[in-house]
């Protein structure tokens, strides 16, 4: 370490989101963060981790490493420890943050709660969290996010999970582990990791999630619209923007819920979050008016009305087959005379072709227009302006926004809803 002892107040990766007294770790991906600790610095950091020795011209403490993102992953393993707090792990191919958004306000009625931002839900962005975790923490919860075989593990050996959420398995991240059969190996490393004083919280409506339960010496609760689910929902409708209202039976009683989002699978990641709130001791009462009024992350089921009464629904934060086609779903379940759903690419698929072709033909058995943007897998020409293509909207329009993270199409819905 070159430099005096300093109190740091937690850590951060990107230097544009960084609070004073906190360390700024330099991660070495597309860009080197190893650029940005002037920055840093200039934004409070009284401390950076480096393993390019230290930054000349910069007054702050450098702490050598061989390997920034483990030293970071360390420093949380050590962090956790000192917490006093029980950790839920989530993860799935759809679903886990909102999940998380879910399950965080229902706990916050009840206990200290500290959760991944957005979905920072990696080898840097779950460490992130539990270093900045207020030290009254009582729950943490972290979403667990993967793109191969041992990653989850490895996240799970910092987050030392007592509760363990796994939403779906999809085709997420396919090529990369060899089929949906990888992605649920991949997915169960959640429960693997769960002690046998632990709960492993499973959607009894994917099979290859229910299957997790052979997987784990920890209890387990299912969760669903199947009969044998512990926290069995029924009697599932959609309102006029196709948000949620249904009956949820659970072994602490049951309850009529609302929900504040739109689309018929918010119901299974309600039911997700109700069942972790069960195990922790949250009164049902209290979860139900918890989810009546809690939103999830930006860019996720975000529904907005133009000027002229045209619904939008902001779903561009990432996309997969399994979601593209819960997306429609939803927009489909809406009140509107013309559905349009704007398109971008989905990416990191084993075969990409036919799964943007089964999207295209769900689109048109729903009876919904298709715009693609960027791509010309799902069977029609690429816009080369999507707001052209839309043409003129006004009340009784309903247009779908949707792509994968790469695609950055959230520009789209901002635009038809007046924000840029």
């Amino acid at each position: 370490m070159h430099g005096p002892d300093v109190e740091l107040d937690g850590a951060e990766f990107d230097s544009r989101l960084l609070s004073p007294g906190r360390l700024f770790v330099p991660i070495v991906a597309e860009r080197d963060g190893h650029d940005f600790v002037a920055d840093a610095v200039g934004h409070g950091a009284p401390a950076y981790l480096t393993a390019r020795g230290r930054v000349e011209g910069v007054d702050a403490v450098a702490i050598e490493v061989a390997d920034t993102v483990q030293a970071l992953m360390d420093a949380a393993a050590w962090a956790r420890g000192r917490l006093h707090a029980r950790a839920i792990g989530l993860t799935g191919s759809v679903g886990k943050t909102s999940t998380k958004d879910l399950l965080a306000g229902a706990l916050g009625t009840t206990f200290a709660v500290t959760a991944n931002e957005r979905s920072f839900n990696n080898e840097q962005g779950l460490p992130v969290t539990i270093l900045n975790a207020d030290e009254r923490t009582e729950v943490l919860v972290l979403e667990m996010g993967m793109r191969g075989w041992g990653e989850i593990s490895r996240l799970c050996e910092v987050a030392r999970p007592d509760l363990g959420i796994v939403t779906t398995v999809g085709a997420s991240h396919t090529e990369r582990v060899g089929g949906v059969d990888g992605v649920a190996k991949a997915k169960r490393e959640l429960v693997e990791a769960l002690d046998p004083s632990g709960t492993a919280i499973l959607n009894a409506d994917d099979p290859r999630v229910d299957a997790m339960a052979e997987y784990t010496v920890a209890g387990v609760l299912r969760y669903g619209t199947a009969s044998m689910s512990d926290i069995h929902v029924t009697d599932l409708q959609l309102d006029e923007l196709a948000r949620a209202r249904f009956t949820v039976r659970t072994p602490w009683g049951e309850a009529r819920i609302r929900l504040a989002v739109s689309g018929a699978h918010m119901a299974g990641n309600a039911a997700a979050a109700i069942a972790a709130a069960g195990v922790l001791g949250v009164p049902l009462d209290t979860v139900a008016a918890s989810l009546e009024r809690t939103g999830v992350s930006e860019m996720r089921m975000e529904v907005t009305r133009t000027q002229a009464g045209a619904l939008v629904v902001n779903d561009a934060y990432n996309a997969n087959p399994t979601s593209m086609m819960a997306a429609l779903d939803a927009l489909a379940a809406m009140d509107a005379m013309r559905r349009i759903a704007v398109l971008g690419p989905m990416a990191e698929l084993e075969d990409p072709d036919e799964a943007h072709r089964q999207v295209a033909a769900y689109a048109a058995e729903l009876g919904v227009q298709l715009v693609a943007v960027g791509t010309d897998l799902y069977g029609v020409a690429a816009a080369q302006d999507p707001l052209d293509a839309l043409g003129v909207l006004g009340a009784g329009d309903a247009v779908l926004v949707k792509a994968s993270r790469v695609a950055g199409l959230e520009w789209v819905a901002r635009r038809l809803a007046g924000d840029a």
